[in-house]
């Protein structure tokens, strides 16, 4: 099992940039694919991107390519998303997720973060 915990939400601009991390933490962590979710108010919970636990792969929702940018630092098992060019629409709560196998991480992952607050406004 692998516990999952996010950081770096907040109130940003429109126009800001913003990298939230997660870091997992458990004895097998490091063999874990990750990846991020977010949910909007009143909207189901969203993929946004996955990376492989070795980090050297990643997959990305094909309507988010270009602004969310997904990335790992294996030494510290801890996944990155970089969000550039925020918009009011990306207020969300962003929720980093795990499983073990891969191709499940953007469908069905088997363990969860408890989300971290992105709030986009001016």
């Amino acid at each position: 099992q692998v516990q999952l915990h996010e950081s770096g939400g907040g109130l940003v601009q429109p126009g800001d940039s913003l990298t939230l991390s997660c870091v997992a933490s458990g004895r097998t962590a490091s063999s874990y694919a990750m990846g991020w979710f977010r949910q909007a108010p009143g909207k189901e919970r969203e993929f946004i991107a996955s990376i492989v636990s070795t980090g050297d792969d990643t997959y990305t929702a094909e309507s988010l390519k270009g602004r969310f940018t997904i990335s790992k630092d294996l030494v510290k098992n801890t996944a990155y998303l970089q969000i550039s060019s925020l918009k009011p629409e990306d207020t969300a709560v962003y929720f980093c997720a795990a499983d073990l196998i891969a191709e499940a991480v953007p469908s069905a992952p088997r363990e969860w973060g408890q989300g971290t607050q992105v709030t986009v406004s001016s």
